[in-house]
């Protein structure tokens, strides 16, 4: 699909039906377009089945439960509604964006407890997050920004308000020629890049950052699982930046980058090596299995 989001052929599912795309709109005044009280999924479809949906929707119900809101319906409820939408478009391969957030309503100030939440369910075909660096290992900036403590706000919420960094970190990365910025958090150690997890190889084993301040990725998650069972050893603990020079591989983890080689960051740099190479390929055979 090419063109603006906002001017597309397709179906999105809204607050309980299906409605033509440029149809799916909200008030200027909807609440989380003010105070970001919004959280989302990012999916993705493979040959018809999305790969855990439930624990995405799941989470997605956490998140606004973190930002004091409930979502009026269940898990079983919005994984139908996936399905219908992606049934409506005719796809089978996609990726799919439900979101939820507080709408316009009596409360228009930081309070906005009587204010309706509402859900929205769209989709769109979307090939590899990185291009070709799926291939040939992408190159980050290290962030100005640091990920911020969990004492300041709902660290482990997928919500809209903790990407506001995310998105001036990768506008500064890519007019620097970069694929996507890392950031360190506010301790000083690595934690993530701008919507994915990151692993690092060395002599044989695997190092992630401890996801104590930022969003435990589910395909993070899956990816720790599918390298245990390889019998490799895999460290979750703190990493400090300098610690990168000794680092063999990288690789960047999430729905949308999936699993996607790292070839430099900042002036370290990567091989983008066998392990890294099976893990990617690994990947791509079980969410299509």
């Amino acid at each position: 699909m090419d063109g603006s989001y906002e001017d597309r052929d397709g179906t999105i599912w809204m607050d309980g039906k299906l409605i033509d795309w440029r149809d799916a709109n909200v008030h200027l005044l909807t609440h989380a377009l003010h105070y970001a009280s919004s959280v989302f999924e990012g999916e993705r479809c493979y040959n018809g089945k999305i790969f855990k949906g439930v624990e995405h929707s799941e989470r997605l119900r956490k998140s606004a439960e973190m930002l004091d809101f409930e979502i009026p319906y269940s898990v079983e409820e919005i994984e139908k509604a996936k399905y219908e939408m992606l049934k409506a478009n005719g796809w089978t391969d996609a990726y799919v964006r439900a979101v939820a957030w507080r709408g316009a309503g009596p409360d228009m100030g930081v309070s906005a407890a009587r204010n309706p939440v509402r859900l929205a369910i769209a989709g769109w075909e979307w090939g590899n997050y990185y291009g070709d660096a799926k291939m040939k290992g992408a190159k980050l900036d290290i962030s100005k920004w640091k990920r911020p403590s969990p004492e300041t706000i709902p660290v482990h919420a997928k919500a809209a308000g903790l990407y506001m960094i995310c998105t001036m970190s990768k506008h500064a990365a890519e007019a620097k020629g970069c694929s996507d910025a890392l950031f360190m958090d506010y301790r000083g150690y690595v934690a993530e890049a701008t919507g994915a997890n990151i692993f690092f190889v060395k002599d044989g084993e695997v190092h992630t950052p401890k996801a104590d301040c930022f969003l435990n990725g589910i395909t993070r998650r899956t990816v720790i699982s599918m390298l245990e069972e390889k019998g490799i050893k895999v460290h979750e603990r703190h990493i400090m930046p300098e610690e990168m020079e000794g680092m063999e591989q990288c690789w960047l983890t999430g729905t949308a980058a999936e699993v996607t080689p790292v070839g430099q960051i900042g002036d370290y740099n990567f091989e983008v090596g066998a392990l890294c190479r099976d893990i990617s390929e690994s990947y791509e055979k079980m969410v299509r299995a």
